[in-house]
């Protein structure tokens, strides 16, 4: 059997969210070191001209498995998604493609598929990567672990193997691809029926249309050092003016200043973004798993012994009450120039 890959992208509202053409890019870079083929698998509502998007990143062959016929299968009406019938899914669809590697991103739907997928597909599970190797036809994977304090290199002689990719950490690369093969599956074949739909999401709300801090590319935080939930528009304002997502510590979303779809951190959402401002906070080392891979840091903090500025790139010390409002404004002159 030979090594192919299948790639798993996600998608929302017809379009591709920024991880599945990372994904994409690295299947394709991995392939070309294996000298294996790989196709890409998505399940949701896509035109053809969207998935042919895909095809910058090196993608040939691309399986579409439409989310409206899923639907007539489930008889609980229209579904989002299903984590038992999309596990089943992309199982059955790896076993088709003779694939031995199956790649997606390490997101909150990646996370809940990973598990499901590799007890079917009977696969070993490099989870959260951020570096992929391949040598003499084997694959390693490094990891973060202990709170992000060190890397893990990550190998197995199983046969099968899943791999999730931290989100904003592989860049895509284009290529010059320009053939893709677009194939609509026949859900008859992969025997889905109402019974497989053990559970079902049938909606998701995203309130006030915030970006998402797990896809952004630019994040601005805020901790303790803000005081209290009514001083957020400090955290808000910096983050409009550069088109960055604002995000929280734990001690803030347990505290009930902000949503917990904004929480950074080991038990909130991991981060990887180019450019992350922390505003108020210490640096506990709950909130550094979650950060601690972005690209450049900026801490802005009173104390000058706070664990935070022990990982920034660039430290602050001062009133995050007289810095902030000075760091927006000047933020918006450049961005206006």
């Amino acid at each position: 059997m030979s090594k192919n890959i299948l790639a798993f992208v996600e998608s929302k509202d017809g379009k591709f969210k920024n991880s599945a053409y990372e994904v994409v890019s690295e299947s394709r870079r991995i392939s070309e070191k294996l000298g294996s083929g790989f196709t890409v698998l998505t399940i949701g509502n896509i035109e053809d001209s969207a998935a042919k998007e895909l095809s910058k990143y090196g993608a040939k062959k691309i399986i579409i498995a439409e989310l409206d016929r899923l639907n007539s299968k489930s008889g609980a009406g229209n579904i989002k998604y299903s984590p038992a019938v999309f596990s089943k899914v992309i199982s059955e669809v790896s076993k088709s493609e003779s694939a031995q590697i199956i790649l997606l991103s390490a997101t909150a739907l990646g996370k809940d598929l990973t598990g499901r997928i590799s007890i079917k597909t009977d696969s070993a599970v490099f989870s959260d990567c951020v570096d992929i190797n391949t040598e003499d036809g084997k694959i390693s994977a490094t990891r973060p672990v202990y709170a992000g304090k060190s890397l893990t290199v990550m190998s197995t002689d199983c046969e099968r193997i899943i791999i999730s990719l931290r989100p904003n950490v592989f860049k895509p690369v284009e290529t010059d691809n320009s053939e893709t093969e677009i194939v609509r599956i026949d859900l008859e074949s992969l025997s889905i029926c109402a019974g497989d739909f053990t559970s079902v999401v049938k909606d998701i709300i995203i309130s006030d249309m915030k970006l998402d801090v797990s896809e952004a590319d630019r994040i601005v935080s805020g901790g303790r050092g803000l005081r209290g939930p009514e001083n957020f528009n400090l955290i808000e304002n910096l983050a409009a003016s550069i088109g960055a997502a604002t995000g929280a510590s734990r001690a803030v979303v347990d505290a009930g200043w902000r949503p917990h779809s904004e929480q950074v951190g080991q038990t909130g959402k991991t981060v990887s973004p180019s450019l992350y401002i922390a505003c108020g906070i210490s640096g506990a080392i709950q909130h550094l798993a979650g950060m601690s891979s972005s690209k450049c840091i900026v801490a802005i903090n009173k104390d000058k012994d706070a664990p935070i500025f022990q990982i920034a790139d660039y430290g602050i010390v001062g009133d995050v009450f007289e810095i902030i409002p000075e760091l927006t404004e000047e933020f918006k002159k450049v961005v206006s120039n």
